[in-house]
């Protein structure tokens, strides 16, 4: 099952199902028990979402889709995560994971523009896989922090690279308004047998720009999951990006920077396909 956030043409902000044939709209009496996707992160709850019955039937375009998790606690972003990425840094491969926050306000949804930041000309992308937190835990093992997970979904993790660079820590480059994206959907872990035989691209103007297996990964999902869990408590919603492979535009040559007009995706095999423009 794939969920998705939305607004609907009358301003009214709603969840529901995304297949093939559109969405399947949770509908106003849902909507009053549960006001939000993170709201219904619980097993029993995401039962009312299966039920055929629920809300009306809606097209894609008929709503402005926002990121699945419109009101995390939390969004963890991990930098060097990758051991291609690692390699083209030419740094060496970090003992923990390197953890930043990224704030809600610096996400768009899938079809909505990325903004280009006025004082700066280094607008880079960043493919990632994302996962959302399904269950609270804190201090989970390695072997039970997959429990928790409950899905996936796509992420750019848009980066203004001269801000990242002004000190040690990452958050200036990674929080510009609407800088980054996330959708265009919640892929239910369900869905996908498993994500390490997934394959991630970059597409940027119909050119592949990053591809790779998620085998890749320095730090696997539920090391991941356990290291943040040993820091904080995590809690149903919180996202949980786990990190860009090679190819990003400032390690190329030339640098490749986003620009406006630019048309940037970011596809996960199994999980979804997420587009965006960029404007000044």
């Amino acid at each position: 099952m794939r969920i998705c956030s939305y607004i609907l043409p009358t301003g009214t902000r709603s969840y529901g199902v995304m297949d093939d044939d559109g969405i399947l709209d949770a509908g106003p009496d849902l909507r009053r028990e549960f006001p939000d996707f993170r709201s219904i992160l619980t097993g029993s709850a995401l039962n009312h979402l299966r039920d055929a019955k629920i809300g009306v039937r809606l097209a894609v375009s008929d709503v402005t889709l926002t990121p699945p998790i419109t009101n995390p606690d939390k969004i963890i972003c991990v930098g060097l995560n990758y051991m291609s990425h690692i390699k083209e840094t030419g740094r060496d491969t970090p003992k923990f994971p390197p953890i930043f926050i990224r704030h809600a306000s610096s996400l768009v949804g899938h079809g909505e523009a990325l903004r280009m930041p006025s004082v700066s000309d280094q607008f880079d992308y960043e493919g990632e896989l994302a996962i959302v937190i399904g269950k609270s835990a804190h201090n989970l093992g390695v072997n039970e922090a997959m429990s928790i997970v409950s899905g996936y979904a796509c992420f750019n993790d848009g980066s203004v690279r001269d801000y990242q660079r002004h000190t040690s820590q990452f958050w200036a480059g990674k929080n510009f308004i609407a800088s980054g994206s996330m959708g265009p959907c919640l892929t239910l872990c369900e869905e996908v047998t498993d994500y390490t035989q997934c394959v991630l691209k970059t597409i940027l103007n119909d050119v592949i720009v990053q591809e790779v297996s998620l085998s890749d990964l320095a730090f696997d999902v539920a090391n991941l999951v356990s290291y943040i869990s040993s820091v904080t408590e995590l809690l149903p919603g919180d996202i949980i990006a786990t990190g860009t492979p090679a190819g990003v535009g400032m390690f190329r040559t030339p640098q490749l920077w986003l620009k406006p007009g630019d048309k940037i995706a970011v596809e996960v095999s199994g999980v979804g396909r997420l587009e965006n423009k960029v404007q000044s």
